[in-house]
């Protein structure tokens, strides 16, 4: 390789590095979007009749959630989410352990579920929100202790554990504020140490330069 061509390529590489630090709070809140947004075209796709598109959805974020229907919502049926026992009614086997359970996706009785949860969506809804929040505070935001960190993750570990053992159920409306508490706790724990980091990318490679 060149001595021009190694230099043109460290330029494009320099570029591509600035260019992530100056705009990552954008990147990130654009993947975000992406993949909160992916998982309700699932139920939109199957309504209209394209059940192959669909399929590859849920079959892609089944890999990051479990796609209960009983704690999931659905689209173009009777009601948005449902219990057990009245999906039981409508589709779904009558005690079906969870696989069985989470491969049912709908019925035009019931509509179709999404391919995320609602603790998930209220999770990645809320980091959706907290970033675009962070842009206007950027510069004034502070990350919290790890200890307050951590309180603000009792009540999703509560409600999570105490659910996955069947000491209690939970509710769509806990599930939702769980989930809503960690995604924001999590976007003011990280995004101020990013913003630090990624300007400190910025003045490094301006120094860089100017020497």
């Amino acid at each position: 390789m060149t001595t021009q061509t190694s230099s043109a390529v460290a330029r494009v590489a320099d570029g591509i590095v600035m260019g992530i630090a100056r705009h990552w709070l954008l990147l990130i809140n654009l993947a975000v979007g992406v993949y909160l947004f992916l998982p309700l075209t699932a139920p939109v796709l199957v309504n209209a009749g394209y059940e192959r598109p669909a399929r590859v959805v849920y079959s892609l974020y089944s890999f990051a959630c479990h796609q209960l229907p009983e704690r999931s919502y659905f689209l173009f049926g009777e009601e948005p989410l449902y219990s057990l026992r009245t999906l039981e009614a409508n589709g779904v086997q009558p005690g079906g352990n969870l696989f069985e359970r989470r491969v049912f996706t709908g019925n035009p009785t019931v509509g179709y579920k999404t391919a995320l949860c609602q603790r998930d969506i209220a999770i990645y809804g809320t980091v959706l929100l907290g970033g675009l929040f962070f842009g206007l505070v950027r510069r004034r935001a502070r990350a919290p202790s790890v200890k307050v960190y951590l309180l603000f993750l009792i009540p999703i570990a509560l409600d999570g554990f105490t659910q996955l053992f069947g000491l209690r159920m939970s509710t769509w409306w806990l599930r939702t504020a769980t989930g809503a508490l960690f995604g924001g706790a999590s976007v003011w724990l990280a995004y101020p140490y990013l913003e630090e980091a990624m300007n400190e990318v910025i003045q490094t490679e301006l120094r860089r330069k100017r020497h």
